[in-house]
């Protein structure tokens, strides 16, 4: 998030991916580092309705570096990287921080702790309201016919469907996350989202 001028501290966002069920989780870094990337990386794993069994990252020192390496082998959490220069490795990624970061967040300068303070409140709802109420299209098949791609896609599922549908995941996991999901109010998690985001760019601005 470093508006027009890449000089500088400013916030980035740590977006990360399900490939199984598309949960998807958002956390602010600021500043970029290997210290603010480890712990965000944690408190991603400690709201996951599952098991972390693997991290997949890109090729930044904020990731290839002893402290994530050494924790996920002390963890028995599987650690591998994309290709260097590969971006469509990210794929996943790299599509839900258009659809889920930037749509929302947009492009202004993020640098400040008040900023900060807000984008982390603002993620902490849009967790909930992507995971829960936002249906996702899954890729199943893909092959090439003559010059053309013909792609098949499931049908439009949310997040948390996918999890509650998964055979991988224990029922004490999913009875929780069925408690949770009778409590959310997603027009009011939307409202409260906007009312966010309009102030982070009355601040930005």
């Amino acid at each position: 998030h470093c508006g027009v001028s890449p000089e500088g501290q400013f916030a980035y966002t740590l977006t990360c991916v399900d490939i199984c069920t598309g949960w998807t989780e958002c956390l602010p870094v600021l500043p970029r580092s290997k210290q603010t990337v480890f712990e965000a990386i944690k408190t991603m794993r400690s709201r996951l309705p599952f098991n972390l069994l693997g991290i997949d990252s890109d090729n930044g020192s904020e990731f290839i570096n002893y402290l994530l390496f050494h924790y996920c082998d002390f963890q028995k959490i599987s650690f591998t990287r994309s290709r260097p220069y590969q971006k469509n490795d990210q794929a996943h990624v790299e599509q839900k921080n258009w659809s889920v970061v930037r749509c929302l967040i947009g492009y202004d300068r993020l640098d400040t702790q008040p900023q900060f303070l807000l984008l982390q409140s603002i993620y902490q709802d849009l967790r909930l309201y992507f995971n829960f109420f936002q249906p996702v299209l899954k890729l199943v098949a893909k092959r090439r016919v003559d010059n053309k791609t013909i792609k098949r896609y499931d049908t439009a599922t949310t997040p948390y469907q996918r999890v509650q549908a998964s055979a991988d995941i224990p029922p004490d996991g999913k009875a929780r996350l069925a408690y949770q999901y009778i409590h959310l109010n997603p027009v009011l998690l939307r409202t409260t989202i906007d009312q966010k985001v309009d102030q982070l760019w009355k601040i930005s601005r």
